[in-house]
């Protein structure tokens, strides 16, 4: 005994010791003596001691009177004294362990006394229960034993409630042990602070969630608003949940390798000391169920004739049964709640991951996946994988609740019991090959909506240009053919689970056929309290055996889910020591690149950049340029560790600041978007926007710089955009600045001004390297690097490569010969000229002028690429916050779900199988209770054949019923959510531009991904239960009205109570589920736009910036959500409680009443009927609500169902013919156009003719309203007054795909989508391979779409990004050579592409379309300077319109200024 002594110490020291050290790790918990002052033993504390003391001393009692009472004779005296023995061993060494809490400051139990004490309990409760039965059973006086088995009973509660808590009860003075690290999200620190009301709650409150009546009676009075959500406790928080889940992949992976075992193995030790808690409550409430059917047999007995042993002993019974219901309710509640916490931890924790992985995936990496896919990790992936937490106590339940029933069954039907063991194990082992199939089905379900998710996501990023194009029902019918694919596998599913359910709803009546077939056959006697027993113990085990399949259902959902995001977080990331940081005063170079080999792809045949050899001195100004492809961008890239490294060395000094050749705008005002995280310092700022040229933009917004940028900046101009970022740039006062052709979407003027003002002004002593494609902007750079094939193939200043005449002179000849047409127009002009003599103007005086024309020039609004349906001018904002309804779901929307199929007739049908579901098995149980002799002595009223006969007919019926109810659910079910999906996409398609301008992404994502799931899978079968429910409840009601009519008088108010409390509980709940899916739509949104910015992201060194953004989106998402479970909880643990007292009174009744009253066996009937009435009132009203908070989601996906539609595709009656335009007259008469009827007019009394066959190019400063024009000419803004004309037909009177079908555009942003070449260039499949391969090769794409093993069908990623700008240009442009319309409108079509290919592509235009109408928006001027007509715009309206020749002679016109702009800056290459 001594060495076992000895051994437990050694084991409980260092468990402790573990613990002590883990603890500080996980829990982020100061430990250092220095932070206390002293200790205070509480109440709690001394009582733990106390009730340890006590449970020694009864065990110590126990032996004691073992010794007097049995004696050694006893058979079983020396297994009961080993046991005491070891009982008081343990208990004294847990009394010491607790004694030493004070002397090692501890103020958390550990978790092997946790354990303990949870066990203990457990065992002592078993004890009892068994102590019990023995009383009843046996009709013996309470002895010694069985008083000392209750006194540690009690006691052991204490402890097992101290274990929960996980509290020793010692408080320290001073600095609290319990203050933790982990400060309050950085994204809340703007927010006024909310108390955690969970947090601060006491025990009580805890048992019975009155810690949330603060918010419960805010919500009762008026709509919760966000800032009504307390926060969530510390531990919840995400930032807390991040960092365990952090260190703890970190270490496993250091041991085992960053694997999917890793991952889930992280995943384990994340929740595996909360998931054993909820383990033993989830026990404790299995272990209490079984208590009532143990008892029935007794409480027939009792009616039936066993009253001589006195009342006392029924009332005894009803007491065993009222406490086993009490304790039943409270662990089922602590244990639902626990695993709804615990996967909200969870969530939170792989959400943070998720992002974080986006952040730093290799490029390599990011190009297997795309936003959808990752977006699909998150809003549905996660949320299966918590699913599995509350599932997963059913693993352990139920081989418990089995082992229970079979022993229950067992005391009543002998060894029958074994033959219902076989049966449920036969039915249970169906489940491995339908487990199998469902789990390869939700694979496919998975891979599926991964693909349309994926064209959705594509879809809506392009929507624009699909429209523009009339591609969009196009792609509206992919995402249709994608979405069915999806639906097939769906219906398979569907399928497959109405099997599932038919076997397990027909299981209790299989396998009690089975028994009491058996018992039968082995002459083993029926009395109504044995069959009655069993029925009971076959509903409790019906629950678990229902939960079965849903188990494997959610297990097999989960473990695919887990897969595809373990396989995510393996991914390889962006390696850091890609590039070497060297400490600024170690070296005087910012950049150095030592035989740098570079890739995009490793398995790539050929290297992306090879050779490269690069010193920049500190101050430098660095110019790159070449042809497109030639490798520029990549070159930016490398130096920034966005490429995979082959060989070299890269060293990098100093802080980095990077403008992309995309611009890439974060959602919100002007000012975030320049300060990027950095403080506000308003002389510092002005003089930025000054240098950016942004003061005059600023001035005009409605907020200033507060007005709001909407998603990817779709408010702002190409121009707006690209300075906003070259502000943010400045602002961030880097060392070094990289810049990626900055200067191709803005104007000529507006460039000059960048370069001068803020490259070689604010940054003129900083290291800049720059790639551009205007050879005006090289003279001013001290090293250039001209780029071919992925090399460097020359380096030097301007005036040396001009005397190399090799391939740079290719460039600047292109260049030149632009100036060169430019100066020509130029000279006529003046040649023509009567006042040619004093044609020749000093800079001085051309400065004058400017600066008069700015004086002059006033833009009211500012142009953009798209605009506002919300008053901005008010508000100041762009994207309004999202739509939410407030009160409770309309009757309309549960009516348009139950009629969207087949007008509902199929829903009575529904309810008419479950009702006669409910009729067969009442009906059974009640034909086996009265056709069952009440003793084994009694005659039985009917043979044994007809018994059986008839219970196997009805059992039948059952089954039958199960079946039609399932397929009904799962075909009406998946019809319903396929119609409103379909009504839901169309009307989205259909919908105008403004409604994508004002609606980020993410919430139409959040509809079609996350609202579309829970239509698939859940809202028909919730409704369905909530139907169920209230069937079974009358079935119940209707039973217990037979003996037992008088419990109406505590049945109605009780019901009243539950009425009301669901009327109380309903207001806030529906809010919290409200606010909970709202909240979700940001996480997503703000994860997108990281993904699109990640390489600047990671440039600007912002990444923990952005990950505590995205920590703060997640908790803002979690404290709706976290709240509204535990307002379930709430209120299912007062309709649980109130059912009881319904239980307690109906036993009471039934005891009460004079023996001979009542048929035993039909009030042994109620009763076990009546066990299950505080499940199925909670399972109504729990299913009431939680329908209700489901069909949010029905709700949700009806309001994108009525988006107003714009015009009609086409009109009938109105159809052009098929050549139509044929000549391309364009006629515009008094044209207004405005975006809303609030807002000013953005195009002004327009009114012009363009002749057919001409060219034309439209000018004017950014803001002019050219964008506008051409928005107008498509039809993407409507026009308020005036009509637009082409070939005489008024554009507004015929359908949007007969015009934009016949018009072709080349935007100014490129598109592209995933997919291949060909399919880019001829998504409809119109053409042959021959003529898409003469139009790569007119477009300059042939030779490098050649050299690509797949050719026409190699790969296009997710927006192109494997393909340059220039390149996806290029793709655009083949995009209208292949189409050929006869009007053709180019908007900054050649902005990223370098000079020289830029006269290839202005040949081929011209050659190609020489007999169409071209209307071209162009910064660089030469590009229409050769045009018929030029249209001037100022202020949105027509200030000059003419020739090029006419209107250079007038030197004060508005187009000569830009001619002299344009001649001006280029004059030093002359």
């Amino acid at each position: 005994m001594g060495i076992l002594l000895r051994f437990l110490l050694r084991r409980i020291r260092w468990c402790r010791q573990k613990f002590k050290l883990t603890s500080s790790e996980s829990n982020n918990y100061l430990s250092q003596e220095d932070n206390y002052v002293g200790l205070k033993q509480s109440v709690p504390y001394q009582a733990s001691i106390a009730c340890c003391l006590i449970i020694l001393g009864t065990h110590i009692l126990k032996i004691s009177l073992f010794q007097l009472k049995k004696g050694p004779s006893d058979c079983k005296y020396p297994y009961s004294l080993l046991g005491e023995s070891l009982q008081v061993v343990s208990w004294t060494i847990l009394s010491l362990a607790v004694f030493s809490f004070k002397n090692i400051k501890s103020a958390k139990l550990p978790w092997i006394i946790r354990a303990w004490w949870i066990f203990s309990f457990v065992q002592y409760v078993t004890t009892m229960v068994f102590d019990l039965r023995s009383i009843l059973s046996d009709n013996k006086n309470i002895g010694w034993k069985k008083c000392t088995d209750l006194l540690t009973l009690v006691t052991s509660a204490y402890l097992f409630v101290m274990s929960v808590s996980g509290n020793t009860g010692i408080t320290f003075l001073g600095r609290s042990l319990t203050e933790p690290i982990l400060g309050p999200t950085t994204g809340q620190q703007t927010e006024t602070k909310r108390p955690c009301l969970y947090g601060k709650a006491s025990l009580l409150e805890l048992v019975t969630f009155s810690w949330m009546n603060p918010v419960f009676a805010i919500g009762y009075k008026r709509p919760l608003e966000e800032n009504d959500m307390p926060d969530v406790d510390v531990k919840d928080s995400a930032e807390f949940q991040s960092e365990i889940f952090k260190k703890i992949i970190t270490n496993v992976a250091c041991v085992h390798g960053l694997t999917a075992s890793s991952v889930y193995r992280s995943m384990f030790l994340l929740i595996r000391r909360k998931a054993i808690i909820n383990a033993g409550f989830a026990v404790l409430n299995a272990t209490a169920t079984f208590v009532g059917p143990s008892l029935i047999n007794d409480f027939v007995k009792f009616l039936g004739g066993g009253r001589q042993y006195g009342l006392k002993r029924g009332y005894l019974l009803a007491a065993i049964f009222l406490i086993a219901k009490v304790t039943e309710t409270i662990a089922q509640r602590q244990w639902i709640f626990g695993a709804r916490q615990l996967g909200m931890q969870l969530r939170a924790a792989l959400i943070s991951h998720v992002y974080q992985k986006g952040l730093s995936l290799s490029c390599s990496s990011r190009q297997k996946y795309t936003s959808g896919e990752i977006i699909n990790y998150m809003s549905v992936d996660i949320q299966r994988m918590s699913d599995v937490i509350w599932y997963a106590n059913y693993i352990w339940m139920l081989p418990i609740q089995l082992s229970l029933a079979i022993y229950v069954l067992h005391q009543n039907l002998g060894v029958a019991a074994w033959a219902g063991l076989a049966a449920t194990l036969a039915i249970m082992s169906c489940n491995i090959p339908l487990t199998r199939i469902q789990k390869m089905l939700q694979g496919k379900i998975m891979d599926a909506k991964d693909n349309r998710m994926k064209a959705t996501t594509e879809v809506l990023r392009n929507i624009k240009i699909l429209k523009l194009q009339a591609w969009d029902m196009k792609y509206l019918t992919k995402i249709e053919t994608l979405r069915s694919v999806e639906y097939n596998w769906l219906w398979k599913s569907a399928r497959l689970s109405a099997v599932t359910q038919f076997i397990f709803w027909a299981s209790p009546g299989f396998v009690s056929s089975i028994m009491f077939g058996t018992c039968i056959l082995m002459g083993i006697p029926l009395t109504a309290g044995t069959v009655l027993s069993a029925l009971a113990t076959f509903q409790m085990l019906q629950d678990p055996i229902f939960q079965l399949p849903d188990l494997l259902s959610v297990l097999a959902q989960g473990k695919v889910s887990a897969d595809r995001v373990a396989k995510y977080l393996c991914e390889e990331e962006l390696k850091p020591d890609e590039v070497t940081e060297v400490q600024r005063c170690d070296t005087d170079y910012d950049v150095e690149i030592d035989h740098g080999t570079f890739s995009w792809v490793l398995e790539s045949a050929s290297p992306t950049l090879s050779g490269i050899e690069l010193k920049v001195k500190r101050g430098m100004k660095i110019a790159i340029c070449g042809m497109v492809g030639s490798g520029k961008s990549s070159l930016l890239s490398c130096i920034l560790g966005e490429m995979q490294k082959l060989a070299g060395t890269v060293r990098v000094s100093g802080r980095k600041a990077y403008v992309p050749q995309t611009a890439w705008i974060l959602s919100g005002n002007i000012r975030d978007n320049i300060l990027f995280g950095n403080p506000y310092s308003k002389d510092k700022y002005e003089r930025i926007i000054h240098a950016c040229a942004l003061t005059k933009d600023i001035e005009l917004f409605a907020n200033g710089d507060m007005t709001e940028i909407g998603e990817r900046g779709i408010n702002m101009s190409g121009g707006q955009k690209q300075r906003i970022q070259i502000a943010r740039s400045v602002y961030e006062e880097a060392d070094m600045y990289l810049f990626d052709d900055p200067f191709s979407a803005v104007d000529a003027h507006t460039g000059s001004h960048l370069f001068k003002d803020c490259l070689m002004g604010l940054l003129q002593d900083k290291t800049i390297i720059y790639v551009t494609h205007q050879v005006e902007f090289l003279p001013a750079a001290d090293l250039i690097l001209v780029m071919q094939d992925g090399k460097i193939v020359q380096k030097g200043n301007f005036d040396e490569l001009l005397q190399q005449n090799i391939g740079f002179n290719a460039i600047v000849g292109a260049h030149s010969k632009a100036l060169e047409s430019v100066i020509n127009a130029e000279s006529s002009s003046r040649m023509l000229s009567p006042g040619n003599k004093k044609s020749t103007e000093s800079d001085n005086q051309f400065e004058i002028e400017n600066e008069m024309d700015k004086k002059l020039h006033r833009i009211t609004k500012q142009e953009s690429a798209h605009d506002v349906a919300e008053d901005i001018n008010q508000k100041g904002r762009l994207t309004q916050d999202e739509e939410r309804e407030k009160g409770s779901i309309g009757r309309a929307v549960y009516c348009a779900y139950l009629r969207a199929v087949h007008g509902g007739a199929l829903v009575p049908i529904t309810i008419g199988a479950q009702s006669f579901f409910q009729i067969f098995q009442v009906a059974s149980n009640y034909w086996m209770a009265w056709a069952s002799p009440a003793t084994s002595t009694t005659t039985s009223r009917v043979g044994l054949g007809l018994l059986f006969f008839v219970y196997i007919a009805l059992s039948a019926g059952c089954a039958l019923c199960v079946l039609t109810r399932a397929l009904l659910v799962s075909f009406v079910g998946l019809l319903t959510s396929e119609k409103l999906f379909k009504n839901m996409i169309h009307c989205i398609m259909h919908a105008p531009m403004s409604f994508f301008d004002s609606t980020p992404t993410g919430r139409i994502l959040n509809r079609v991904s996350t609202d579309q799931s829970v239509l698939d899978l859940e809202i028909a079968i919730k409704l369905g239960w909530c139907v169920f429910s209230s069937i079974k409840l009358l079935g119940t009601i209707g039973v217990m009205s037979q003996v037992a009519w008088p419990v109406f008088a505590i049945f109605i108010p009780v019901t009243v109570a539950c009425f009301l409390y669901q009327r109380y509980y309903i207001p806030t709940a529906r809010e919290l589920a409200r606010l909970s899916q709202i909240q979700s739509a940001p996480i997503l949104h703000h994860f997108a736009e990281s993904l699109s910015g990640a390489s600047s992201v990671r440039a600007y060194g912002q990444k923990d910036r952005f990950r505590k953004a995205n920590l703060s989106l997640v908790d803002n998402h979690s404290r709706p959500w976290f709240h509204n479970i535990s307002s379930m909880e709430w209120l299912s643990f007062r309709l649980n409680m109130l059912s009881n007292i319904v239980f307690a009174f109906s036993l009471t009744l039934l005891l009460s009443l004079p023996e001979g009253f009542i048929n035993p066996s039909i009030a042994g009937l109620a009763v076990t009927y009546a066990l299950n009435l505080n499940s199925q009132m909670a399972s109504i009203i729990w299913n009431v609500c939680n329908t209700e908070n489901k069909m949010i989601s029905v709700e949700r996906i009806l309001q994108y169902s009525r988006i107003p539609s714009e015009a009609p595709l086409v009109v009938d009656c109105c159809r052009p013919t098929n050549s139509w335009p044929e000549i391309g007259a364009i006629s515009i008469r008094c044209l207004e156009v405005r975006y809303a009827e609030h807002l000013p007019s953005v195009l002004r009394s327009i009114s012009c003719v363009i002749p057919g066959r001409k060219k034309v190019g439209i000018v004017g400063r950014t803001g002019s309203g050219k964008s506008t024009l051409i928005q107008a000419l498509f039809r993407v803004v409507e026009a308020r007054e005036g009509t637009i004309e082409i070939d005489s037909i008024d554009i507004s009177n015929i359908g949007l795909h007969d015009l934009r079908g016949r018009l072709s555009i080349i935007p100014q942003d490129p598109t592209m989508f995933e997919g291949t070449v060909r399919g880019n260039l001829d998504p409809l499949n119109e053409y042959t391979d021959q003529r898409v391969w003469e139009i790569l090769d007119k477009c300059q794409l042939g030779d490098i779409v050649r050299q690509s093993p797949k050719k026409l069908y190699s790969t296009v990623v997710e927006n192109g990004e494997n393909w340059s700008v220039g390149q996806r240009q290029l793709f655009c442009l083949g995009r209208v050579l292949l189409k050929k319309s006869n009007v053709l409108i180019l908007d900054e079509a050649t902005a990223s592409i370098d000079s020289a290919t830029d006269a290839v592509i202005q040949e081929t235009i011209h050659k190609e379309f020489r007999d169409c109408t071209v209307l071209t928006i162009a910064h660089r001027i030469h590009t229409v300077i050769d045009n018929d007509l030029i249209l001037v715009l100022s202020d949105g309206r027509i200030i000059e319109y003419d020739t090029p020749l006419r209107l250079l002679e007038n030197k004060h016109s508005e187009f000569s200024r830009l001619i002299k702009e344009y001649s001006r800056r280029s004059k030093s290459f002359q």
